[in-house]
């Protein structure tokens, strides 16, 4: 991706750290290069828009981490082994793979029309058992975790600061022995007891023969396990959907620190859901929404990406009938300006004429905006409001052709960043 380096940019980009509830200035741990691990799909089901807007800001992020300079080398994930997974394949007479293989190829492609960057890892997390294995045999070694009945179980009072991520009053804890032996746990925010990192034996027909025995790592320890994999021990930024937060990403800190004894990630970033006329999304109430769905009805797919990422990405979402409709007009009408600006048209009068220094200026206004913790909206409105005072004046015939080509390049360069203009 093209980058405009701006070393004294990288010393000015604010972010909502959910660790500490505060807005902090980011700085990498390694000068230049910044780590990211992002939670992926569960591919036994395809994603929906409220995914897609996690996915989006993330991808928001990245571009401008690299459009300031940063070199940036991310991870996501793709859970294929999971307990609904298993219970889907296993009713429809079908393998695992089979279940999960059409998932993954409309994830890819639904990716791809929203203009989001593929990260340099992209693994499966049965392609990390080995790994999981490994971090699984050092967490019982060092009494973090246990066997009983062929599974291991991971103990969260042995971890001091279990829970800090989400703010968890541990007091509340039992201390009595409560083994949770699935994934999930329906209805409830928390499972207050022990959660399963290796499910024994081969009760669901899904197993791998290894050093623990015969069976598979479950859900919680499988982040762990392709992040020591792919990236190692440390990370800068761990990001994922608001959902995420309740016990997953307080799982997940908890295995990484007790396994390295270092620090896990520095920085930890959640972006807030996205609700159907006040209502979460459910297949329950009927009120999914799917990418391709909105495409079928007439919906661009650059005009959704759009859509989902304006807006401040921890804030929710609320899909009303015509929200798509009017983000849609805001930006042909953005697109539109940009593309009749940037046009070197003869017809200047040569009365007035933004100076060169003007048009350079959105380029820093909006970095402004964006280093207010990816204010997107703000960056938006604000060049929607330039390029609004500069049609008046070319229909005035006083913009002077000049202009049109540094606008255009500023223009490009933004882009790069949010990937919602039309070609200019």
């Amino acid at each position: 991706m093209e980058s405009i380096v701006h070393k004294n940019l990288m010393e000015q980009l604010f972010l909502t750290n959910t660790l500490s509830r505060k807005k902090e200035l980011f700085k990498s741990r390694e000068p230049g290069k910044v780590k990211i691990f992002t939670c992926g799909p569960s591919v036994y089901s395809r994603s929906h828009l409220g995914n897609y807007r996690t996915f989006l800001f993330e991808d928001v992020l990245q571009r401008y981490l690299e459009h300031i300079g940063y070199r940036v080398e991310r991870l996501i994930n793709l859970t294929d082994v999971e307990d609904k997974g298993i219970e889907e394949a296993q009713a429809k007479g079908v393998t695992l793979r089979e279940l999960t293989a059409p998932v993954e190829e409309m994830f890819f492609r639904e990716v791809r029309l929203l203009g989001i960057t593929l990260p340099d890892y992209i693994p499966r997390s049965s392609t990390s058992v080995d790994q999981a294995v490994r971090v699984i045999k050092i967490l019982t070694e060092k009494g973090y975790a246990y066997f009983h009945d062929k599974n291991v179980y991971y103990d969260p009072l042995k971890f001091d600061g279990f829970g800090k991520l989400y703010g968890l009053d541990m007091s509340k804890w039992p201390r009595q022995k409560r083994r949770f032996s699935r994934d999930t746990y329906p209805g409830q925010r928390w499972n207050l007891g022990d959660f399963i990192l290796w499910h024994g034996g081969r009760g669901d027909h899904i197993y791998w023969n290894t050093e623990l025995g015969i069976g598979r790592p479950s859900w919680n320890i499988q982040d762990a396990a392709i992040i020591t994999k792919h990236l190692g021990n440390r990370i800068d930024i761990a990001c994922g959907g608001m959902d995420n937060l309740y016990r997953h990403h307080d799982y997940t800190l908890a295995i990484m620190e007790s396994f390295s004894g270092e620090t896990f990630c520095s920085y930890w970033l959640h972006g807030a859901l996205v609700r159907v006329n006040g209502r979460k999304m459910s297949k329950s109430r009927g009120n999914v929404v799917y990418v391709d769905e909105l495409i079928e009805q007439g919906h661009k797919p650059h005009a959704i990406r759009f859509a989902m990422i304006y807006g401040q990405y921890r804030s929710e979402l609320n899909l009303v009938p015509d929200y798509l409709a009017r983000s849609a007009q805001r930006l042909d009408t953005f697109n539109s300006m940009a593309r009749e600006l940037s046009k070197p048209e003869s017809g200047y009068e040569g009365a007035v004429s933004p100076p060169e220094t003007e048009i350079a200026e959105i380029g820093r206004l909006f970095r402004e905006r964006m280093n207010d913790d990816l204010d997107v909206q703000g960056g938006f409105d604000l060049l929607f409001e330039k390029l609004s005072g500069w049609t008046a004046l070319k229909a005035q015939g006083r913009f002077h052709p000049q202009s049109a080509g540094r606008l255009k390049q500023e223009l490009k360069e933004i882009d790069s960043v949010l990937r919602i203009m039309e070609p200019l």
